[in-house]
């Protein structure tokens, strides 16, 4: 009868390092013929801090439901960020999404994290420590200022320490 039960296999708890931040939390409007219908808009920023970061946007009928949505969509954009000397990122660089401008700049090493809005939350969660960022643009859009943050982190090269110059490489 209810011998089924004993022979399912536990589930096992996934317990992952990733810490998350609601970005932004608006309440948006569809109207149909009976009036409006109301949903919310969740952003979410999740990142272990060790470099993997992402952006996730959901809606919900209600404010829990686009915060999970949310949270499982930015699992999905995660991005790998390779870091130099596990605190700033190896070189300048400079990403456009939509109407925001983001430029995010390498720091010496105690220099902190100088940033502002959304793209402060992306750098922290990515674990940068020493950088600086600005956005350039005007728009106060937390989402694409986010999701820029993100482009400008995709567009880092690896870093590889030093190499030889040209003229000492032997073939």
């Amino acid at each position: 009868m209810n011998d089924r039960r004993r022979f399912q296999p536990k589930r096992m708890e996934v317990k992952d390092d990733f810490k998350e931040k609601v970005v932004d939390l608006r309440r948006v409007t569809r109207v149909v013929a009976g009036g409006k219908r109301f949903r919310f808009r969740a952003t979410v920023i999740v990142g272990d801090e060790k470099g993997r970061v992402g952006v996730g946007v959901a809606k919900g009928a209600d404010v829990a439901q686009a915060v999970d949505k949310a949270k499982t969509q930015a699992r999905k954009n995660v991005v790998f960020v390779e870091l130099k000397d596990n605190r700033t990122i190896p070189h300048e660089t400079l990403a456009k999404y939509g109407a925001a401008r983001v430029l995010v700049k390498p720091a010496a090493k105690g220099h902190g994290l100088k940033a502002g809005g959304s793209a402060r939350f992306v750098l922290n969660l990515a674990g940068i420590k020493d950088a600086s960022a600005k956005i350039l643009s005007r728009t106060p859009n937390k989402l694409t200022n986010a999701i820029a943050t993100v482009e400008a982190l995709k567009k880092l090269k690896k870093h590889e320490g030093k190499k030889a110059p040209a003229s000492q490489v032997v073939e």
